[in-house]
């Protein structure tokens, strides 16, 4: 599987969460590296829960952002967190079921990252252009 690349196109030019970005994208090959080696399912485990404890906190932290300068999209892209939160849970349950297969988790992975990519190319680099735009630094 391959690994996932932080690039320019990623950037928001606002640090705290571009921080956040890249950690998730860490936290997402920590997962892969885990799977891939063959570690036993206690650190695939691991690996896995910190990467959704950490996404439940970086959008806490966008949904902040997001209230304190009046986001006109805020419900939208909160409803769009609530949806991935689901979906990642429904993957997570599945995992704890089956077993970390390697299918299973690059299904995750995939999953996860794929929806990561494309929500920060759209989604976050919208909000952070508006709240830059509202004197956020």
């Amino acid at each position: 599987m391959a690994y996932y690349q932080w690039d320019p196109s990623l950037e928001s030019g606002y640090e705290k969460v571009d921080s956040q970005h890249k950690q998730l994208v860490e936290a997402l090959n920590k997962l892969i590296k885990a799977s891939e080696q063959g570690r036993d399912q206690e650190e695939v485990f691991k690996t896995l829960e910190f990467l959704t404890g950490y996404v439940i906190m970086h959008f806490n932290t966008e949904e902040k952002l997001q209230k304190d300068y009046a986001y006109p999209e805020y419900l939208s892209h909160k409803q769009y967190h609530d949806d991935f939160k689901a979906r990642a849970g429904e993957l997570v349950e599945e995992l704890k079921k089956q077993g970390p297969t390697a299918e299973l988790v690059d299904l995750t992975t995939n999953t996860i990252g794929e929806w990561l990519l494309n929500h920060i190319k759209g989604h976050d680099l919208s909000m952070v252009s508006f709240i830059k735009s509202k004197g956020a630094s």
